[in-house]
């Protein structure tokens, strides 16, 4: 993390500028007294560290999922497969190369048999697993939020706007895949009775509909769900002095264990970033959107100057190129749903950053207003990687 004053950020390119988010810094954070857990993640954190709910019922998927397993292995391995739905798309091809690449092996982006075994070296981890829907998600309100600028200046957090929102970016997945995994509205491998009956048929959350063939079902709290088998989310204790970071790591199921980063190369041909450590060893890679046409990638040499954690942000339509010019200058809240996300990384080159989004579907494929953008869950990650020691390249 970054020690820095407030940031006096100028973010032009993302259509932003200035923020109030809060920074941290590793000294000050490793200052922090312990907790007694040994694993701050929430209720439905892995099994990775010995942690088994006895309440989870032990029932085996249906499916075997072998292009689910491999996402949810690159995803704790730190090769970001962008959103796990069990489908080889970008993302899914892009972290393979990159574990192929530190691995050593030919990079084809393809799932082949020397891959596969090095994926399955160590411990194998099923690619799905139950876990069951903490009942404190009740008690929050999820409304649909505004789309104007000044009505969300309005709010106190862009917050989610539905369980299953929050459930799906919680596992790095979409709400269609949670409905999949759940026919019915039990998880799939389940026999009838195992758990309370399910929630009345409703339409999912907005803009994510139902898979093909798969009716509509609400989620709720306290119910079981199978969902892909996240991992690598401990937090240690002591590690992270602010409570509403750790809470969003909480959220995102990201750890607070994280290599330091030497480098970070961003490429916008190959859509990627990619991190190295002091040995020019890759030790992660994410897929990212970078640029457009009227705003291109800036290539070149940069350096980190801060990190904000759950930043809000001043929304300027002048600074945008796809806003209404007539709009008002309006300070957004922070939260998930903020256009850039739970993360932003300030950049020497003025109003330029790598963030995260709303919107992780998209990453890789829509453009974006010049700046670098992520997944939630891994700019949560990458925010932890990096420093102002850390070396930025931009490259075609």
């Amino acid at each position: 993390m970054v020690a820095a004053s407030l940031l006096a950020l100028a973010l032009g390119g993302c259509g932003f500028s200035g923020t109030d988010g809060q920074q941290q810094d590793t000294a000050s954070q490793q200052a922090a007294a312990p907790a007694p857990q040994d694993n701050l993640a929430d209720s439905m954190k892995s099994g990775d560290y010995g942690f088994r709910d006895s309440s989870i019922p032990d029932v085996a998927d249906v499916e075997a999922r072998p292009m689910m397993q491999a996402q949810v292995t690159l995803d704790r391995l730190g090769f970001g497969p962008g959103v796990i739905d069990g489908e080889m798309g970008l993302s899914t091809r892009n972290a393979l190369r990159g574990f192929q690449e530190s691995r050593g092996l030919p990079q084809t982006g393809e799932l082949d048999e020397a891959t596969r075994q090095a994926l399955l070296q160590g411990q194998q981890f099923a690619a799905t697993r139950i876990v069951r829907i903490p009942q404190d998600w009740g008690e929050k309100q999820y409304t649909a939020l505004p789309e104007s600028p000044a009505d969300q200046a309005q709010l106190e957090r862009l917050g989610y706007e539905s369980l299953e929102e929050r459930l799906a970016e919680r596992f790095h997945t979409t709400v269609e895949v949670l409905q999949a995994l759940n026919p019915g509205g039990q998880p799939a491998g389940m026999a009838g009775g195992a758990q309370a009956a399910p929630a009345p048929a409703q339409p999912p959350a907005q803009g994510q509909p139902a898979a093909t063939g798969t009716p509509a079902v609400a989620f709720r709290p306290g119910q079981l769900v199978r969902v892909p088998n996240i991992g690598a989310d401990r937090i240690v204790p002591g590690a992270v002095k602010d409570e509403e970071w750790q809470a969003t790591l909480a959220s995102l199921g990201v750890g607070s264990e994280q290599p330091d980063a030497a480098r970070v190369v961003v490429s916008k041909s190959e859509n990627t970033l990619k991190a190295y450590d002091a040995d020019n060893r890759l030790i992660a890679l994410f897929t990212v959107s970078s640029g457009s046409e009227m705003d291109p990638l800036p290539l070149g040499n940069w350096e980190v100057r801060g990190i904000a954690f759950n930043p809000d942000y001043s929304y300027d339509p002048r600074l945008l190129r796809n806003a209404p010019n007539s709009g008002d200058k309006q300070r957004l809240p922070p939260g998930p749903n903020s256009p850039v996300g739970v993360v932003w990384i300030d950049l020497s080159k003025e109003h330029y950053g790598i963030h995260g989004t709303p919107e992780p579907h998209t990453i890789g494929r829509a453009q974006s207003n010049g700046c670098v953008r992520l997944t939630n869950w891994d700019a949560a990650r990458l925010a932890q990687m990096v420093s102002q020691q850390t070396k930025i390249e931009f490259v075609a």
